[in-house]
């Protein structure tokens, strides 16, 4: 393959690229800035994130990917031709292969809409694998062997969750409920609450310093900036992860139940390979503190959280750069 081959996932709160031979090259928030009167892309990233509610009138903050979905398809063109514009380095006369980590729940369009636009930009081949796959992979798991895991893949948009055996997925659901679903309750608790105003950067703030998913974890305090509803005014409150526990508890509760319905329907065979290898969380919102505790606690199998588990997909990606004959098997387009 290339010497500029290319993991991609196209993850709704963050997008990782990984360059063959010399690791990430890209982790930075899924938003980029758009000129509303081109349709081109002008901040991509952390810079734009930066720029939220800060704009001039004609530049509006997107979100590529939205609730696990491409929301923006003319957008995923130009973001894959600066992709492989950062790999490039000195003069590579040869086309980079693409593998792209894609939430569950796109479309077969959108999956063809995301090839054919890869390949527009100068790829060789696009390879599009479904992210709680790539992710077991990721892992370091043994995906092509008759043995049962099961993957609670918890991006920002999604929560995917796959019974994986014989290099496919055995049954699988996906919930419009993970980490942008707990920001928007904290805000809507500390609004109820405090009667106090925060931004979902805040919000994913409080989540990631002080979250908690499990009442007996230890409670953090932190003070955060904001706007005194009853004045207007700029102010600044003291928020703990008590707080945070009881905001994100009712989606955190349905992320538990779906998991639990997969495991309902999982054929015996397979449950009893679960039960002994346990249940795997990937994804970013799987650092949430507590989170492995909750799961075994609700539905009794071990559960582990992934090293680094927001890098699984890139990880997953790393392997499969390597070994073409899995990739032709797993690829769903």
């Amino acid at each position: 393959m290339a010497k500029h081959d290319l993991g991609i996932d196209l993850g709704t709160a963050t997008f990782i690229v990984y360059k063959k031979n010399e690791g990430i090259l890209i982790n930075e928030p899924s938003v980029v800035a758009v000129d509303k009167l081109t349709n081109t892309i002008t901040a991509f990233g952390n810079e734009a994130k930066a720029m939220v509610g800060k704009t001039p009138y004609g530049v509006e903050i997107v979100h590529p990917m939205q609730d696990g979905v491409i929301a923006y398809p003319s957008l995923i063109e130009q973001l894959l031709r600066f992709f492989i514009k950062q790999a490039k380095t000195g003069f590579l006369p040869s086309k980079p292969n693409l593998v792209i980590g894609i939430p569950a729940r796109t479309t077969d369009v959108e999956r063809r809409a995301v090839k054919d636009a890869a390949e527009k930009v100068g790829a060789n081949k696009a390879f599009l694998v479904l992210e709680p796959i790539i992710a077991a992979i990721g892992i370091g798991l043994d995906i092509t062997k008759p043995n049962g895991h099961l993957i609670v893949d918890l991006g920002g948009g999604t929560t995917d969750i796959a019974v994986i055996s014989l290099s496919g997925s055995v049954i699988s659901e996906s919930i419009k409920l993970a980490g942008e679903a707990m920001d928007i309750e904290i805000i809507k608790y500390i609004k109820r609450k405090y009667k106090f105003l925060i931004g979902e950067a805040t919000a994913e703030f409080l989540k990631k310093e002080i979250g908690k998913a499990h009442k007996d974890m230890e409670t953090l305090e932190i003070e955060v900036r904001g706007q005194d509803i009853a004045s207007g005014m700029p102010s600044s409150r003291l928020i703990n992860s008590d707080d945070i526990f009881e905001a994100i508890e009712g989606v955190l509760n349905e992320i538990i139940q779906k998991t639990k319905t997969v495991l309902e329907h999982t054929p015996p065979e397979l449950s009893a390979d679960i039960l002994k290898n346990g249940i795997y969380l990937a994804g970013g919102t799987a650092n949430l503190r507590g989170l492995a505790q909750l799961f075994e606690e609700r539905t009794g199998v071990k559960t582990v959280v992934a090293e680094n588990p927001q890098l699984c997909v890139a990880q997953g990606a790393w392997i499969l750069l390597d070994n073409p004959e899995l990739l032709s098997k797993i690829a769903v387009i």
